[in-house]
């Protein structure tokens, strides 16, 4: 896999990454790693709030009477 970045971008990841003291690109594969559990995170409390939303239908109607 190619990462291209703009300069701009370049210059933002060599400078976090020497302000943490790790390489370019552990920075990057650190950026990634948090990236997708941030997102499976997401779908899991939306799919967790789809249940509890089905499960009490009946008590939050009548909370928003």
């Amino acid at each position: 896999m190619t990462l291209r970045l703009t300069d701009d971008e370049q210059a933002a990841l060599k400078a976090r990454a020497e302000a943490e003291g790790i390489s370019m690109q552990d920075a990057a594969r650190r950026a990634i790693r948090e990236f997708v559990e941030l997102a499976d995170h997401r779908e899991r409390v939306a799919i967790a709030a789809e249940r509890v939303t089905r499960a009490h239908a009946d008590a939050l109607r009548r909370l928003g009477e």
